[in-house]
Parts: C-alpha cells; structure tokens; sequence
C-alpha cells in the first residue's frame, strides 16, 4: 500500500464534491483503510467519482469511510477495484 503523504506528514489537498438528485439514488458507506491525509481524499473522490452511476462521493479520513450516492444499486466490486488501484483497501459496507 503506497503512502500519499511525505515524511513530514505534508500533502497536497484538492477536493470536490458533486452531487445531482435522482429519483432511484442510493447512497452507501464504505469502510476504507490505508486513507491518511486531504491528498488520499482527493485522490478517492476523484478516482470513484469518474464511474458511471456516481452521483456523489464524500470520503472521511478521520473515520476511515467513504459515502457513495449511486443512480441505482453500487456495483462493490468495481468500486473495491477502484479504491485498490488508487492504492486503499475497501473494507467492506458500514451500511
């Protein structure tokens, strides 16, 4: 698992946060590790936010949880293979 932040706990931070009202949304908490920082926040809305069917994303790194609203049903194994490849570990669902 790879680190965003440089040894003196410095990072670079860059966040935004969409979100559009759907009839049929569905928003869903996920537990994430390896999340430390403002840069892993960004780099996690980011990277889930370009999937087809998110709405919105707001990622907590003090709780080590990422909120998803989805036009329908999340597909968990396309957002855990997301969170992965951004260099994070999805835990599995809080709610």
């Amino acid at each position: 698992m790879s680190s965003c932040c440089t040894p003196d706990g410095s990072c670079s931070t860059g966040t935004s946060q969409t979100t559009t009202a759907v009839a049929d949304s569905r928003t869903t908490v996920y537990a994430v590790s390896g999340m430390s920082c403002g840069h892993c926040k960004a780099t996690l809305t980011k990277a889930i936010g370009e999937l087809d069917g998110v709405l919105s994303v707001d990622v907590d790194v003090a709780a080590g949880q990422v909120t998803v609203t989805t036009g329908g049903a999340p597909d968990d194994a396309l957002l855990a293979k997301v969170v992965d490849e951004a260099g994070y570990e999805l835990t599995g669902r809080v709610s």
